[in-house]
């Protein structure tokens, strides 16, 4: 190896053939739209079975549509927050080793690389260069080491916007009978059609992002949300009765 940068391209290239990454934003928007999905889609095939008028059913559904928007956005802004946190206070601690005992950090950083199969002889000019580049023996540690990336500033507002719009744009799907169809059941027919067949097309796009078999991913994310709306639904009935 001819030096620190050809060193870490190819750990960075060893580190990543195992894993696989939809993207944060995809992740966020798979969040939201699934929540989205199943959520106001069970709490309006439950109200449906408490044989209340669609137009309840809807001011229900857009007000848990934009509560549960709020909820997730901001579930989504404190992850994202609390992994920032999480990354500085190991930056910190990082550092403070390297600074207190860099001989020990040297020799994590020859065990690290005798780990991916470098050899002695060659990781050995690797060491001495990190050595005399704080910063980048500081990065290496990070994420080497501990496997942690540094977070986009932006990230935890961006995640929260994410999610909250993907909750009210999956939210919006089985209400929209309702908009249209003032009775309530023929409007939970067509609300159940509708769902389904976005749970369909949502799931296996799902499996398709996330490495995951489409189809199969496709028949159990229409399958949650058909036993989630059909429990719901139940249990407004028993209450009912």
């Amino acid at each position: 190896m001819g030096g620190i940068n050809e060193s870490e391209k190819y750990l960075l290239n060893r580190h990543k053939e195992h894993h696989f990454t939809a993207g944060e934003i995809v992740r966020d928007v798979i969040i939201g739209v699934s929540d989205g999905l199943t959520v106001p889609f069970a709490l309006a095939a439950g109200l449906s079975g408490a044989n209340v008028s669609s137009s309840i059913i809807l001011t229900a559904g857009i007000a848990e549509v934009a509560a549960g928007a709020i909820s997730m956005g901001l579930g989504g802004y404190l992850a994202a927050k609390s992994e920032a946190d999480h990354y500085d206070r190991e930056l910190r601690r990082e550092q403070e080793e390297i600074d207190t005992i860099p001989d020990s950090e040297a020799a994590e950083v020859a065990e690290i690389l005798a780990e991916y199969g470098v050899e002695p002889h060659e990781y050995g000019p690797v060491v001495n260069a990190l050595r005399k580049n704080p910063q980048a023996w500081l990065d290496f540690m990070m994420k080497f080491e501990l496997g942690l990336e540094k977070p986009d500033p932006k990230r935890a507002l961006q995640s929260a916007l994410t999610i909250a719009i993907a909750y009210v744009l999956g939210g919006l799907v089985p209400l929209l009978p309702y908009m249209l169809i003032p009775v309530a059941q023929k409007a939970l027919v067509a609300s159940v059609m509708v769902t389904i067949l976005a749970l369909l097309i949502f799931g296996f796009a799902k499996g398709y992002f996330t490495g995951d078999r489409p189809v199969w991913s496709a028949l159990q994310t229409a399958l949650i949300g058909a036993i989630a709306s059909a429990a719901a639904f139940g249990m407004a009935k028993a209450v009912q009765g």
